[in-house]
């Protein structure tokens, strides 16, 4: 029993203690309100509207980087367009150039054609007017041996005489 008569007075509350301890707690809300509140509070929502700010900024930007992105896709697009339309007019031009190689060597090939038809005429006339050089030649040759051989005989060659004669008074 002694054991709860000295636990007693401390369960127990004294109403001057309690009434003391209301009148400090009183007395220092007061004091906080009057100098500590107002700062914290201005704290707290600058801090509140810093982080405001930041989620603003934050939103700014992502945005801002969702727009780069768009851009970039964009400039992508027309760069690849702008390629495909570069190797278009590349190929265009390369088969331009194969159709007039094609035309310009068709063209020389024609004229060395028939500048090689004229050489061989030319030729041709150059190995008949020979031909007919040789056989005159040699028909003058001939005629010139036979006429030798008929005129040894002095009685042939006066019936040629006068062949010759007659055939020249009838033209």
């Amino acid at each position: 029993m002694l054991i709860i008569l000295s636990i007693n007075p401390l369960v127990s509350p004294d109403p001057g203690l309690f009434i003391w301890s209301a009148v400090a707690f009183l007395i220092l809300l007061f004091v906080l309100r009057k100098m500590a509140w107002k700062p914290i509070t201005e704290a707290l929502t600058e801090r509140e509207n810093f982080i405001e700010d930041s989620l603003n900024k934050a939103e700014a930007a992502k945005e801002e980087m969702a727009l780069l992105v768009k851009k970039n896709d964009d400039l992508l697009k027309q760069a690849r367009a702008e390629r495909d339309l570069i190797l278009q007019e590349a190929k265009k031009i390369k088969d331009q150039m194969i159709a007039d190689a094609k035309s310009t060597a068709a063209k020389e090939g024609a004229r060395m054609i028939e500048q090689a038809k004229l050489e061989i005429n030319n030729q041709k006339a150059i190995a008949m007017a020979d031909i007919k050089n040789q056989v005159s030649t040699l028909s003058l040759d001939i005629a010139e041996k036979v006429l030798r051989k008929q005129f040894e005989d002095h009685k042939k060659q006066e019936e040629l005489v006068g062949e010759l004669l007659k055939e020249v008074t009838l033209n």
